[in-house]
């Protein structure tokens, strides 16, 4: 029998989203069921920012619903999809005049329903553009990087675009900066436990008792191999040597040390420690690092780690001023 704080698990997601927004009204509004916006609408003339993506992954997705953030989001069921009606929705809702931007993650399931979305917003002369984020370093070798799938990177999207569009860029600039900020990130993630989905009532994948897995996805897709429980900083180093061979780990950047829900504070800064140690040494400036949970998969044990390396641009609209329930700048 699971553990879980619910009423009737086909309930689940939009009890939380209706909590949600009574909790922060000041952020968040539910034009729609299932799509959540800023609270005062869309900005006239600026870029909308929209996403999208299955519930499970507080703050991600519609947690960085927010100024200087995302505009608009359209959210699934528990690690599923949501409608191409529901993703067009949400770009409505985005749209003060000058298009949206559909930043999301590499998914099959959300990649296809966002170009429904897309082509749906063209006859009502919308104009949108895409980024995917591909940063999980495991799920496929640099020359295919189009086929990684999107973990903590977002994030880092998410803010640097959101920056751009707040000082009312056109489409094609904050597009442009949306892929620069998102071929700037790599991830990786580790699992010790898997979570169970509402309602399918068990866990969606099993790690055997004092085992763990490396480059485990954060919908539980197999990572890279199976081990006995290692020390912590083995563990990040391993995490880092990988992100090391994508990119040096030089110059200025940010990490984020990322819970995947269960994972306590104390356990992050004890893997922070350890890559702080290890950019250091490698001769990186590390700025606004991030520890905690910035995107979840459920109660999961684990954590992802994302490098995102900066330039002076990048690195001015992550320090820009941004204000969601889960981040402030």
């Amino acid at each position: 029998m699971m553990k879980k704080i619910l009423n009737a698990p086909a309930d689940y997601v939009d009890e939380m989203l209706e909590g949600l927004c009574l909790a922060h009204p000041e952020y968040y509004a539910q034009p729609e069921r299932r799509v959540i916006a800023r609270a005062g609408g869309a900005t006239e003339g600026k870029v909308g920012i929209v996403t999208g993506g299955g519930s499970g992954h507080l703050p991600v997705f519609t947690g960085y619903v927010g100024k200087g953030l995302l505009d608009a989001c359209a959210i699934g069921d528990v690690f599923a999809s949501p409608s191409s009606d529901q993703m067009a929705e949400a770009m409505r809702q985005a749209h003060g005049g000058a298009g949206v931007l559909r930043l999301y993650g590499n998914y099959g399931g959300d990649v296809m329903n966002f170009d429904m979305a897309g082509e749906m917003l063209e006859f009502e002369d919308i104009a949108s553009t895409t980024v995917l984020l591909a940063d999980d370093v495991v799920s496929a070798p640099f020359a295919e990087r189009q086929k990684r799938r999107g973990t903590g990177g977002m994030v880092y999207a998410f803010k640097m675009a959101g920056a751009r569009a707040e000082e009312m860029a056109d489409l094609e600039e904050v597009t442009r900066v949306a892929q620069k900020a998102a071929d700037a990130c790599h991830s990786i993630g580790m699992a010790l436990t898997p979570c169970t989905v509402p309602q399918a009532g068990r866990p969606t994948f099993d790690i055997p008792d004092g085992q763990m897995e490396m480059g485990m996805g954060i919908h539980g897709e197999p990572g890279i191999y199976k081990s006995g429980i290692k020390p912590a900083d083995a563990i990040v180093d391993e995490m880092m040597a990988k992100l090391a061979e994508d990119r040096a780990l030089n110059g200025r950047l940010s990490i984020m040390v990322n819970s995947l829900g269960a994972t306590p504070p104390e356990e992050l800064y004890i893997m922070y420690r350890r890559a702080a140690a290890i950019l250091k040494d490698a001769g990186a400036t590390v700025v606004m690092p991030l520890v905690g949970r910035y995107a979840t998969s459920m109660e999961m044990t684990g954590a992802t780690i994302t490098v995102c390396h900066l330039d002076d641009e990048l690195e001015a609209l992550l320090m820009a001023p941004c204000d969601c329930a889960f981040w402030r700048v």
